[in-house]
């Protein structure tokens, strides 16, 4: 039997993109891929491949029309997320780098932004993996986005229609489902409050049938000095999370006729 794989798109901001970094206190490095546990489908710098996953992941992957932060990824949370969600599903992931620092959730609206250029980067990927033969189990997106709206002020019910309408298209697009991790706290000292934005997500997950909370723990890093500057971590806090979300979501996608479940909302996380 030929080798199925699941499809991810990893999108939001920064957190997703990966700052991660070690200190002294905190010397945790990504990990290194498990063997057989995912492939990255570099959309923007090199479609006609498919590579192993490392880290920084999606670090090629500037579009200067889209998504474009040279020079800024640093440790993310994807590898350790798929380490976790291969061990629970023994299906391998195809994941596409699709994130954005600084982004917020009216820049994800498919108005010529950051959500074009995900559907775009997954309609190429789509078409490769067609051309090549290679079986897609499941289409999943991971989104992790929202500290930026914090900072604007924008209203939770804002971001829960803007989400919702994101959501709507990358649907149409074929993602079955939305694995949502929530955003952490503020470590600066201007009083930004991100509770409002991550009370929405968490609200969107218990009210959508096709949004998931599979991490909630950003929240915590702050308390446990894991947060390295007013918005970002450590690389030991995006392997915590990467880890934590990789297995539920890889739970959840083993439950197909959850996933594909109708009217009442999500399980809490």
């Amino acid at each position: 039997m030929e080798k199925e794989y699941d499809l991810f798109l990893f999108c939001g901001q920064s957190n997703m993109a990966g700052r991660g970094i070690t200190s002294e206190e905190w010397p945790e490095e990504a990990p290194s891929i498990t063997p057989g546990a995912g492939l990255e489908y570099r959309a923007i710098s090199d479609p006609e491949c498919l590579h192993p996953v490392q880290e920084p992941f999606g670090a090629e992957e500037n579009n200067p029309e889209g998504i474009y932060e040279p020079g800024m990824k640093t440790g993310s949370l994807v590898t350790a997320f798929i380490n976790a969600y291969y061990a629970r599903t023994l299906v391998p992931v195809i994941g596409i780098s699709a994130s954005k620092g600084g982004s917020a959730i009216a820049e994800w609206q498919g108005e010529d932004d950051c959500l074009s250029d995900a559907r775009m980067r997954l309609r190429r990927a789509e078409d490769y993996l067609k051309k090549e033969g290679i079986p897609i189990r499941h289409r999943f997106m991971l989104w992790c986005q929202g500290e930026t709206d914090g900072d604007l002020g924008t209203e939770p019910a804002v971001y829960k229609e803007k989400f919702k309408r994101m959501l709507s298209q990358v649907r149409e697009s074929g993602i079955e489902a939305c694995f949502l991790i929530t955003i952490g706290q503020y470590n600066g000292r201007d009083g930004f409050d991100y509770s409002g934005i991550r009370h929405a997500q968490r609200e969107l997950a218990e009210e959508l049938a096709d949004v998931w909370l599979v991490c909630d723990d950003f929240y915590t890093m702050q308390s446990r000095g894991l947060m390295k500057d007013d918005f970002h971590y450590y690389q030991q806090a995006y392997n915590e999370v990467g880890t934590a979300a990789g297995n539920v979501a890889g739970q959840l996608a083993m439950q197909p006729e959850v996933l594909l479940m109708s009217g009442q909302g999500s399980q809490r996380y």
